[in-house]
């Protein structure tokens, strides 16, 4: 397990911009503190999202810069950090081969 991403762990209304926690807060580090793992990121519930994915383009196309994208734009580095944290670790620690002639 590379991390924890928690999804809709905030609902934005596309109205106003208001951010609530519908479904309270701190899941996803309590469940990374449970596994001894990162908290790679946390993910917005939005609307804008699927009215995106319905029209066939992603929010983070669409709209690059907004909060949207910087949410999933940090758990994309983080878990690419973490990737090759662990993938490093395997180098160190995986087997060895050895050719004999």
């Amino acid at each position: 397990i590379l991390g924890v991403v928690e999804n809709m762990s905030t609902y934005v209304c596309p109205q106003c911009g208001h951010e609530e926690a519908l479904f309270g807060s701190g899941g996803g580090m309590s469940i990374a503190q449970e596994y001894g793992v990162p908290l790679l990121g946390q993910l917005p519930l939005n609307p804008v999202i699927r009215e995106d994915l319905d029209r066939g383009e992603p929010t983070v196309s669409r709209d690059p810069d907004g909060t949207i994208a910087q949410s999933y734009r940090r758990a994309a580095i983080a878990m690419t950090a973490q990737l090759g944290c662990a993938v490093r670790a395997q180098e160190e620690t995986g087997p060895q081969i050895e050719i004999e002639e």
